[in-house]
């Protein structure tokens, strides 16, 4: 028993001698071994690392796994694997290297990975804070010779306090400039705040540029604001910085310190903030109706191009330092704000007021007031104006040039102007004239004033006069007041005597009227009974000329009847007379044939048959209606008369035609 725990001791004792000496070390897979040298030969003489084996710290790391080391010689520092996440970036602090140069803010870059300590320090790589930076990903370095600062926390060594102040304020300062992420211009990140809104509805926050400042590198001339443009060629790679993500790139172009004229526009950038900032500035818009008038403070100096009748200033070709000779035109543009200002320029006519009481959005005349006139007859009146002003757009390099900006334009040459002129105009004019013939004044005015603002560039569309008035509350004024209610009351008993006259004539007007809707209704009545008058006029006519043609009719139908019975009775009679023909003929055979009175008492049968006949086919009435003479009672021997006479007639016709022949034998007297 006594010897099992003997041998348990000694090997406990054996593992902790193990141990305490690091013969033998195991490393995790996600943490690194930092080897420090303690005793032996030789030893450091100047650094940090021990490049060639000296006591101190070794450049090479050790990864996951064991590791054999002679007893007591090595101590093994565990430490962490470097992790940079996705979007961020880590800033490395060298504590072994060369020293920085004069001027110099930041370690060179060095064609040497950091993670081959060896590799960085014989390629010449300095101590300090780094111009290189960490990209996302994991990465086993020697934190005994880098200290990195990442947005969570700072990997290092064995730091001294005083190595960690440093390296605490690096990271502090790199927080304050949003450091750990990458610049991204058109973001969320890039807001910034809108001066105002403007009237198109283009006030978007994150719509704007960044301006760059390096932070190392040589410096500006003494007479340079602003860095010139340097490395923008993509095909030369040797200089092409990529928008000052490669520092060595940019300095071997001849980046310059300090801001930069080249802007960043949209876009995710990787920056070393300790090389470069990124201040966030709004685009310049130059909005329809105006024009931008570029004055840089960068650039070579240009040839005057103003023209040898403008000795104002000179303009020069865009590009230059001065007042651009060409405007920009109404756009969006990344225009670097350091680099130079636009001088916004309306090129739509604009409304100049002198009143106190209304100024323009545009602000011109903000200081502009009613001019003071003294008239003729030592009246103080106000006199509001309006002026309507264009400025062509070729001419706004000239205007801005001469004038700096429109304000001063206004200000310092406008206002003078046009009130000295409208006081002249007033010292002739009494105040009564000055109200009457404020057309007259204001049509003058616009001829006569077209001419001053055509010598200062300008393009004077109208001039406007507004009522002259007085001070409120001081004795000039009450007196022009008491002036003005005169007239007033002047113009009121004019229109009174106006209105009375109207008035009377409306009166008039009414009783005519009056008169005249009395005639209406009577002539209403009178028009009525003559229209009933016509029409019944014209119903008797129509009544009588019905009856006239039916008059007409009636002897139409009459005498046709008439007529058609005297040709039925012709007819008839034709008929009759054939007949008698015949049969007188056949009489007459038989008178021949017979003799004495049998012959003539046949004739006078048959004739009597014959008449009746006649009498009945014809329709004629046996007795007449006229009576001829006698009554009633021989009304038969009327009838009878005659018969005789008609007989007598035709027998006489019958002698008549047979007295060409000699009578024959048995031939009737003349008188039967």
């Amino acid at each position: 028993m006594t010897i099992l725990i003997a041998i348990a001791v000694a090997i406990v004792v054996i593992v902790a001698l193990i141990f305490a000496s690091n013969v033998i070390v195991y490393i995790p897979n996600d943490r690194v071994g930092i080897v420090e040298r303690l005793w032996g030969a030789p030893s450091l003489t100047r650094g940090l690392i021990a490049l060639s084996g000296e006591v101190g710290y070794q450049p090479q790391v050790l990864r996951g796994g064991l590791h054999y080391f002679f007893p007591f010689q090595y101590r093994v520092h565990k430490a962490d694997l470097v992790t940079i996440p996705q979007g961020e970036i880590g800033y490395i602090f060298a504590r072994d290297g060369r020293e920085l140069l004069d001027g110099q803010a930041l370690g060179e870059i060095v064609d040497a990975n950091i993670e081959d300590v060896a590799a960085f320090l014989k390629a010449g790589g300095q101590k300090g804070p780094q111009r290189a930076i960490i990209r996302e990903g994991t990465h086993a370095i020697n934190v005994a010779q880098f200290a990195i600062i990442t947005a969570a926390r700072v990997h290092g060594l064995l730091l001294s306090e005083e190595e960690k102040d440093t390296v605490d304020h690096m990271g502090r300062m790199l927080g304050e400039r949003k450091g750990f992420a990458p610049v991204v211009v058109g973001g969320t990140a890039s807001k910034v705040l809108p001066v105002e809104k403007s009237a198109q509805g283009d006030d978007d926050a994150s719509d704007v540029l960044g301006v760059v400042t390096i932070h190392d590198g040589p410096v500006l001339p003494p007479d340079e604001i602003v860095a010139p443009r340097v490395g923008e060629d993509p095909t030369n790679r040797a200089t092409f910085h990529n928008n000052f993500q490669n520092i060595s790139a940019f300095l071997r172009a001849g980046g310059r310190r300090g801001r930069q004229h080249q802007v960043l526009v949209e876009g995710t950038y990787y920056l070393n903030r300790l090389f470069a900032t990124v201040e966030f500035i709004r685009k310049t818009i130059v909005p329809v109706g105006s024009v931008g008038v570029v004055v840089s403070y960068y650039g070579k100096a240009g040839a005057d191009r103003s023209g040898d009748g403008y000795s104002h200033g000179e303009l020069v070709d865009n590009g230059c330092r001065g007042v651009w000779k060409e405007p920009l035109l109404p756009g969006k543009y990344a225009f670097n704000t350091y680099a130079g200002k636009i001088q916004l320029v309306p090129t739509t006519n604009f409304i100049l007021k002198w009143s106190k009481e209304v100024t323009n959005a545009h602000k011109y005349d903000e200081n502009l007031t009613e001019v003071a006139l003294i008239t003729k007859d030592a009246f103080e009146p106000l006199m509001p104006l309006s002026v309507v002003v264009h400025i062509d757009y070729r001419k706004a390099p000239l205007v801005v040039q001469r004038f700096g900006d429109i304000k001063r334009l206004v200000d310092q040459t406008l206002d003078p102007m046009v009130s000295a002129y409208f006081k002249n105009t007033g010292q002739t004019k009494t105040l009564i004239e000055l109200l009457q013939e404020r057309s007259e004044i204001q049509e003058k005015a616009g001829i006569d004033m077209k001419g001053r603002f055509e010598a200062y560039n300008l393009e004077l569309q109208e001039v406007l006069i507004g009522t002259p008035h007085g001070n409120t509350g001081d004795a000039s004024g009450q007196r022009i007041d008491t002036i003005l209610n005169q007239l007033r009351d002047r113009q009121v008993a004019k229109e009174q005597m106006e209105t009375y006259d109207q008035q009377q004539q409306a009166a008039d007007k009414e009783r005519t009227l009056r008169e005249a809707q009395a005639r209406t209704q009577i002539q209403t009545e009178l028009t009525k009974s003559e229209i009933s008058v016509k029409i019944r006029t014209n119903e008797g006519d129509a009544a009588i000329a019905a009856a006239s043609k039916e008059a007409q009719v009636i002897n139409i139908n009459a005498e046709a009847e008439r007529k058609r019975q005297i040709a039925v009775g012709e007819g008839k009679a034709a008929a009759t007379e054939s007949v008698g023909k015949a049969e007188a003929n056949a009489i007459r055979a038989k008178a021949e044939a017979l003799t004495g009175e049998g012959a003539r008492m046949q004739l006078i049968n048959d004739l009597g048959r014959q008449f009746a006949d006649a009498l009945r086919e014809g329709n004629i009435a046996i007795v007449p209606k006229i009576a001829l003479g006698g009554n009633d009672g021989n009304a038969l021997s009327t009838l009878a008369q005659l018969a005789n006479a008609f007989m007598a007639d035709k027998l006489e016709l019958k002698e008549g035609a047979e007295d060409s022949r000699a009578p024959g034998p048995g031939s009737l007297p003349r008188n039967v």
